[in-house]
């Protein structure tokens, strides 16, 4: 009998161990999202200043910045998924820097003070979100990996857990750059 109470009292130990340790995972996954949501949210006030500053110099670059615009407006609009939310923000940070290299053919607007104050702060933030995806991402791995193995995937399909997405590169981002191209420019 005394075994039994003991083997029940282990048994529930575990239990509650692997419970707390998948909630813990849950919540640091949800807090390193809420970090990107920060930065995001930076970046989407930066953008109207950007496109603004830009539109004095490239009327004709009109269908990029409208692409940004679209884009930064469905994004702060909300009521997104974090899956619709990680591939907004992929296909915004690809219209930015296609923005950027645009830009390159406008030596006025470059030497611009306003313009390059919002380029230095955009990169800063780009530079934060991607810090912050990076620790989204190990996350996401360390929650993906608790769902996924034995036995706190028994765990996890009791309480309806499955895996989350990572933050990765969109399909253009993962080409190698044509460095001489940039030069002929």
């Amino acid at each position: 009998m005394i075994i039994a109470v003991i083997i029940l009292v282990v048994l529930a130990v575990i239990a509650v161990s692997m419970y707390n340790s998948l909630v813990g995972k849950k919540n640091a996954v949800e807090n390193a999202f809420g970090s990107i949501d920060v930065m995001c949210k930076k970046r989407y006030d930066l953008i109207p200043n950007l496109v603004a500053t830009v539109k004095q110099y490239a009327a004709h670059e009109a269908g990029t910045l409208e692409k940004v615009t679209a884009l930064r407006n469905q994004a702060s609009a909300g009521n997104l998924s974090a899956d619709e939310t990680v591939q907004l923000n992929n296909q915004l940070s690809h219209a930015l820097s296609g923005l950027m290299v645009q830009v390159e053919a406008y030596p006025e607007l470059k030497a611009n003070d306003n313009f390059m104050q919002l380029q230095r702060a955009l990169n800063e933030i780009e530079e934060q979100l991607s810090a912050s995806r990076r620790a989204y991402n190990a996350s996401v791995t360390d929650f993906n990996n608790a769902v996924e193995m034995f036995p706190t995937s028994i765990m996890a399909g009791m309480m309806h857990y499955t895996r989350r997405q990572l933050f990765e590169a969109v399909e253009a981002e993962r080409k190698n750059v044509d460095v001489g191209s940039l030069f002929n420019g």
